[in-house]
Order: structure tokens, then C-alpha cells, then sequence
């Protein structure tokens, strides 16, 4: 988790796209050894990058630039996340920024978790954490997204069941419910729900805004959506009608 400054700097560099290190000092009101440091550390996480004297946002394809969007309401949602999952438990975690800061977060909790996932992203992402034991569905490799996607993942699901599945969207539309962007993730996400009893949506509330391009989940077949606390209330008003609902 990181700590107040870090998500300031954090902020500031995806704001400003890229600021040197001798801005970020004068606006945080710390040395410049402080800043390096902090920098060091976010890039280690792969949130910047960093350049002669300056940080960078990452490119718009990486997935580690979704992952530092909002990073601060995706810490807090994956937190709120991790107190379902109890100690010794199974679940299961679709592909997603905020999926991947779940799965951290458990593992900076030292819980005896084992993960199933189709995601390699996430499987590196919390490759040095001990207690998690991660096994990575196969399939046709997608690399943008570094998922397993198509016939065999969907195939492989069928092994398993599950308490909970942890999933992000990339829209919602109040008659519809939640949407995807990719056909070939959705059909795995969709699969992955039939091994499950309970569906979490984790997501930050500008998903709220617009549907995207394929119909993901009805609000019916959801148990809980976790969000930030910049919901729209009109929203969060129709979503608590229909599901648990909790911002954070």
C-alpha cells in the first residue's frame, strides 16, 4: 500500500503526463533525495517510468497505466475487497488493474490464499508474495491484456468451483447492467461466473459514465459492487435496489 506521498506524487505525474523531479520536490515540500526514492519505488511497481530527471506516465497500451489511473480509489476498493476473503479460502480473479491491487493486498496481509486466475499479469504481480499459491488458466494468449482467453480457458474453468469471483467491467448502463470491451475476455469472465456463488465487481466510479462495447453481467446476476465514494448518488441509489453495494 502506498503511503500519502507516494499517491500524491502519483497523482501529479498522471496529471501532468511528465514533471521533473525538481517539481515534484518544491510541490510536495520534500528534498530531491526523497523524490528519487519515491520514484524508485513507483517505477519498481511499474506506475511511471522514469526518464533524465523527470517521471513519466506509461504508455496508454501498458497495463501498468490502467493500473496508476485512480490508483488511490483502487487501493481502497481492493482493501474493502480483501475482508471477504478469509484466511485458507479459494477464489477466483478475472483480469483487471483492481483485481491486481485485490490480490496484493492479500498478500501484504499474509493470507493463505489460493488464486485462480487467467491472468498472467496478475500472477507476476504478486509473484514474491509467499502465502498466495496462484494457478494461471491456459489458453490462446491475449498479450496486450496477458490473459488467457477462448475454448480451452473456458474449457479449464470447468475444474473448479469457487465461493467467490472477484471481477473488474469497463462500463454500465442502468437497463443493461455491466460491459466489456473485449468479446474474448467477456466470454471467459461469463464462464468464470458459472464456477462461482458470489460476483464482486471492483471497479472506480468513472465506469459508471458510459456502457462499453458487449454486455458483461444484468445486475441480477451480481452479488456486490465495491466502488469510490464519487458514485453518482442517482446511481448508487438504482445499484443499492439491486445488489450490496459499498463505496469506500
Amino acid at each position: 500500500m502506498l503511503n500519502q506521498r507516494l499517491e500524491n506524487i502519483l497523482k501529479l505525474v498522471n496529471q501532468a503526463q511528465k514533471i521533473s523531479v525538481n517539481a515534484l520536490a518544491t510541490q510536495l515540500d520534500v528534498s530531491v533525495v526523497t523524490i528519487r526514492k519515491d520514484l524508485t519505488l513507483l517505477e519498481s511497481r511499474g506506475l511511471l517510468r522514469r526518464e533524465q530527471g523527470v517521471a513519466v506516465v506509461n504508455q496508454p497500451d501498458d497495463l501498468n497505466f490502467r493500473l496508476a489511473q485512480h490508483y488511490d480509489a483502487k487501493q481502497r476498493i481492493a482493501l474493502a475487497a480483501a475482508e471477504l476473503v478469509a484466511d485458507d479460502s479459494t477464489i477466483m480473479i478475472e483480469s483487471g488493474s483492481t483485481c491486481a491491487l485485490l490480490a496484493a493486498a492479500l498478500g501484504d496481509q499474509q493470507k493463505h490464499v489460493t488464486i485462480i486466475t487467467n491472468s498472467y499479469y496478475i500472477a507476476n504481480y504478486v509473484a514474491q508474495y509467499p502465502f498466495l499459491e496462484v494457478f494461471v488458466l491456459g489458453g490462446q494468449y491475449q498479450p496486450t491484456a496477458q490473459v488467457g482467453v477462448g475454448p480451452l480457458t473456458q474449457q479449464l474453468l470447468m475444474n473448479f468451483h469457487v465461493q467467490h469471483l472477484f471481477v473488474g467491467t469497463d462500463g454500465y448502463e442502468a437497463t443493461t447492467g455491466f460491459s466489456s470491451r473485449d468479446i474474448q475476455r467477456n466470454e471467459v469472465v461469463q464462464a468464470m461466473a458459472t464456477r462461482a456463488d458470489q460476483l464482486t465487481i471492483l471497479t472506480d466510479s468513472t465506469k459508471f459514465q458510459r456502457p462499453s462495447l458487449i454486455h458483461q453481467f444484468r445486475l441480477d446476476q451480481v452479488t456486490r459492487v465495491i466502488t469510490d465514494t464519487a458514485l453518482a448518488p442517482s446511481v448508487a441509489t438504482a445499484l443499492k435496489a439491486r445488489v450490496r453495494l459499498q463505496t469506500v
